[in-house]
């Protein structure tokens, strides 16, 4: 690139900057997007970006390939029903210790070494859970052991974290309401959980699919925009189905509690989370009221 061209990228970037300054983006990671060093390098050093630029960022990640291959050298099988995995007592010390000493303490450990400030926190110490049924492909109900969904959250260490101007990097873990026993999370319902609770300028969804696809085996057919009532239409038609249907309903779901917009966005392409929030374009697929 020419030095001309960086100056317009950043003459580009500028509206973005002063519109952004000192908002709150949760950028929640997961997918094939965590599985290479180089891309989560890549999206750490963007998260510093924002950061230097005056905006907050809120880290939530998932870690679902690591936690099953930490369950399946324990001699444990991985299970899914509905998209859940069913997490036995075992299952759910292992899942806590992936999470907790292994995938976050090493996003927090990237963020510090590009010049950034990051604390990790365990996703029990913010979210309230309870217990949740699967449903099975017959539609009947299947426990599924520890897991469970978000029923509130505490606040303590986010609001302390953003006062002193750190970035969180949280664990999708709950504390089970009843017993304050921790309860595995879907990282894209904690996410959207947590963006609603803070009402978030921007809930941006890093994996490893380019966005919504009005043809789903065809990355050319993205679709950029897309309000509330579009999408509630397209899963009505079955433009949308399978695994997005629940990230499409979560993100209209946080566009009606107060979040600004959502984003979803292919983390496998390097630096997408700058180029989706700060290029008149963008490279993913917004959400919008």
């Amino acid at each position: 690139m020419d030095p001309i061209a960086k100056a317009n990228s950043l003459i580009e970037a500028l509206p973005y900057l002063q519109a952004f300054r000192g908002k709150t983006f949760l950028i929640k990671m997961g997918g094939s997007a965590m599985e290479d060093p180089e891309l989560v390098a890549k999206v750490m050093r963007d998260i510093v970006f924002l950061e230097v630029a005056g905006i907050n960022p809120i880290v939530v990640h998932g870690g679902g390939k690591a936690i099953s291959a930490a369950m399946k050298a324990a001699g444990l099988e991985a299970k899914f029903v509905g998209g859940f995995r069913v997490t036995t007592d075992e299952a759910i010390e292992i899942v806590a210790q992936v999470l907790s000493e292994e995938i976050n303490p090493n996003l927090v450990r990237m963020i510090r070494e590009f010049g950034g400030k990051a604390v990790g926190i365990p996703g029990n110490d913010v979210f309230l859970g309870e217990k949740i049924k699967g449903t099975a492909p017959d539609g009947s109900k299947v426990d599924l052991g520890r897991v469970g969904e978000v029923v509130g959250c505490h606040m303590e260490y986010m609001d302390a974290a953003h006062k002193a101007g750190i970035v969180p990097v949280i664990s999708p873990l709950a504390s089970e309401l009843a017993t304050g026993k921790p309860l595995n999370i879907n990282a894209d319902l904690a996410a959207a959980a947590l963006a609603k609770e803070l009402r978030v300028a921007k809930l941006v969804y890093l994996s490893d699919v380019p966005g919504l696809l009005s043809d789903p085996k065809d990355p050319s057919t993205l679709i950029k925009s897309v309000t509330r009532k579009e999408a509630d239409a397209m899963i009505a038609d079955g433009t949308i189905s399978g695994g997005m249907i629940p990230k499409i309903r979560s993100a209209v779901d946080a566009l009606n509690a107060g979040v600004r917009k959502v984003h979803f966005v292919d983390g496998r392409l390097a630096h997408a989370l700058l180029l989706e929030i700060f290029t008149d374009g963008g490279v993913g697929t917004e959400v919008v009221r």
